[in-house]
């Protein structure tokens, strides 16, 4: 009996978190459209999209249908554009594009997991190239994105690897099995119906800003319901509070940062559909 208890305690746990309007306040994708215009990648009309779809996207997000046609419109958009550059842009614009949209309350949370010993995996269906970046400044401990296929230093098209729906839920239970994560004792949040499989991964999972679908799933499942509203700086916090900038220890996905293909995509399908953007 004494050696079940020793084994139950030496069990790990997480906190698992969806990224856009989860810890942030936009959509990861879309916060860089401007940078990639400067840096020759896409043109004017591509960041007046991006304008516009991060607006519409405020607004409620993306269901199965739309998130498919951006998978198809962002492989074909990203086709060529040189990786290293794409991370230079991130790297250069990421403290002045995100930092000042991290919510205060997610990071506080994020900060709690790690006061109870618990890794934070941010798991995203955004590139590694952007997300990887972010889940540093966070403090995450490791990452999971949506990775393309990579030829001569350049995007070739082709979607390699997912994060989305079922494949987050895999991913964490591929990560339980590595890291000897106990899931019953495991929490996950995220803002959209899209991510159930994520959530009912774990033993504790959280609504955040949910969109409408989730809520009412949440509500039915009595799954705590969370609105984050304060988005601020890391340095204007309290600094008693302030997270160390930690390194990933271990990065579950790398690919492509391509925020401007996903803008694009979500104006081109809130266009053909006739209605309001609902989710990325």
């Amino acid at each position: 009996m004494l050696g079940f208890v020793e084994n139950l305690a030496m069990r790990r746990t997480a906190a698992f978190f969806d990224l856009d309007k989860t810890v942030i306040a936009k959509s990861s994708t879309l916060a860089f459209g401007r940078s990639f215009y400067q840096g020759g990648l896409i043109n004017r009309r591509a960041v007046l999209r991006t304008a516009y779809a991060q607006f519409v996207y405020l607004l409620g997000g993306a269901d199965h249908d739309q998130m498919e046609r951006m998978r198809e419109y962002l492989s074909a958009l990203c086709r060529g554009w040189n990786v290293e550059q794409v991370k230079d842009i991130v790297a250069e614009t990421i403290h002045d594009l995100i930092d000042p949209i991290i919510y205060d309350e997610a990071a506080s949370l994020i900060e709690e997991h790690h006061l109870a010993g618990r890794d934070v995996v941010i798991v995203s269906t955004s590139g590694a190239e952007v997300v990887e970046p972010i889940g540093e400044l966070i403090g995450a401990d490791r990452v999971v994105a949506t990775r393309m296929v990579v030829e001569d230093g350049c995007y070739s098209g082709e979607i390699e690897y997912y994060a989305y729906g079922p494949a987050k839920a895999e991913a964490i239970a591929s990560l339980a099995e590595s890291e000897g994560y106990d899931l019953s004792r495991c929490y996950a949040y995220s803002d959209s119906v899209t991510d159930i499989p994520m959530l009912e991964a774990v033993g504790n999972p959280c609504a955040v800003n949910p969109d409408r679908a989730l809520r009412k799933e949440a509500l039915g499942r009595d799954w705590p319901v969370l609105t984050f509203s304060r988005p601020v700086r890391l340095k204007e916090r309290i600094p008693s509070l302030s997270m160390p900038s930690r390194p990933a220890l271990a990065i579950a996905a790398a690919a492509v940062g391509a925020a401007a293909a996903t803008a694009g995509l979500v104006w081109y399908t809130s266009q053909r559909r006739g209605a309001r953007f609902e989710r990325v």
